[in-house]
């Protein structure tokens, strides 16, 4: 909540699993304030963003470090993206963003023409062509650091905040420094943690569509077996569905506390995670519905997802504890959970799915 992230992803990227990333804050940014002009021009900016480390992250044992970050303040949308370069290539790339932050609107403009039509640029023409294509649909100029991570490697962080009307908004010069060491934070935090993806926010069924989305990309790009993969994307869609089932409304999460997700893999067991505001007067009966399903086995499971399934008619409002239920016996472990009361009125619930092979 302090950094206003919205999603945050670590792992390698590839072209494959770009397309639903892209998707993702499409959905989020439709329900916001933001123009279509403000809109075109941060989806292209992450478009060129998520090529630019697909293309360079070329050293395999360091490409699962790249991370993407999409965050959400009151000056607009922010999309920061991290990956690993050997360190003898940061002054090149260094000098290039300095030529392209040193470039006025007008001049990006037609130095990206000109690098289109010749292969030999002139000095104010040297960055490269995907770096200059983001400040040139931005309209600004480039956040960028490099944060070293040993005497070989450093990590290079690369961000840009777009405002509502698509206006760059830059945090270099007469503002404070951008600095990236924010970033290695989380991707270092994320890596203790065997975390590769968080949503942070309201989770709409459109956001939820393209979270699956991407999940089951990442998925099918692992050398998971397929059984596991499957079940972990079928109890992702139960817990997803379990958050919006309790949401009070976004102007108390707003408030009080923003609904999370997040998917955890480590010694081939998947931990699904989601954080939510509920009411208080949720609470007991809550606990209760988990603490009764958590006393069956496997068996007692299967039964007590009959006995919940033949007791639904057309007429009925809830499922009751089917979604609970099902999401005990697909994993075949205990749901974890957690209840943090924040005021009078709400706690956060927190709820944990462990997931491993059969």
């Amino acid at each position: 909540m302090k950094e206003h992230l919205m999603f945050v992803y670590r792992g390698v990227i590839t072209n494959e699993n770009s397309v639903p990333l892209l998707m993702l804050l499409e959905k989020e940014m439709e329900n916001s304030e933001f123009g279509f002009v403000g809109r075109k021009r941060l989806f292209m900016f992450v478009l060129e963003s998520l090529q630019n480390v697909s293309r360079h992250s070329v050293q395999k044992k360091h490409a699962d470090m790249s991370i993407v970050v999409y965050s959400k303040t009151a000056n607009g949308y922010t999309v920061t993206t991290g990956n690993v370069l050997p360190s003898n290539k940061i002054a090149d790339l260094k000098s290039k963003l300095d030529e392209i932050n040193n470039l006025q609107t007008d001049e990006i403009r037609n130095v990206y023409r000109q690098m289109l039509t010749t292969a030999e640029f002139s000095t104010k023409g040297g960055a490269g062509l995907g770096l200059i294509e983001m400040a040139k649909k931005t309209g600004n100029k480039l956040d960028y650091d490099f944060v070293p991570l040993d005497d070989e490697f450093s990590y290079f962080v690369l961000s840009k905040t777009v405002n509502s009307v698509g206006v760059g908004i830059h945090f270099g010069g007469e503002e404070k420094t951008f600095q990236g060491k924010e970033i290695t934070q989380i991707e270092r935090l994320m890596a203790e943690n065997n975390i590769y993806l968080i949503w942070s926010g309201h989770i709409s069924t459109e956001v939820e569509k393209e979270v699956l989305s991407f999940t089951e990309m990442r998925l099918a790009e692992t050398d998971v077996e397929l059984n596991l993969r499957k079940r972990v994307f079928r109890i992702l869609v139960e817990i997803l569905e379990n958050v919006g089932k309790y949401s009070p409304g976004k102007e108390a999460e707003e408030q009080f506390g923003m609904p999370v997700a997040m998917i955890r893999f480590d010694d081939n067991v998947f931990s699904l995670t989601t954080g939510n505001l509920v009411q208080n007067e949720n609470v007991v009966h809550l606990r209760s519905k988990i603490d009764d399903i958590n006393k069956y086995d496997k068996v007692g499971l299967k039964e007590l997802f009959r006995n919940s399934l033949s007791g639904q008619t057309i007429k009925t409002d809830s499922t009751g504890n089917m979604g609970l239920i099902d999401m005990a016996r697909k994993s075949g472990s205990k749901l974890e959970y957690d209840f943090e009361q924040i005021n009078e009125l709400y706690s956060y619930f927190t709820l944990t799915v462990k997931v491993e092979a059969d």
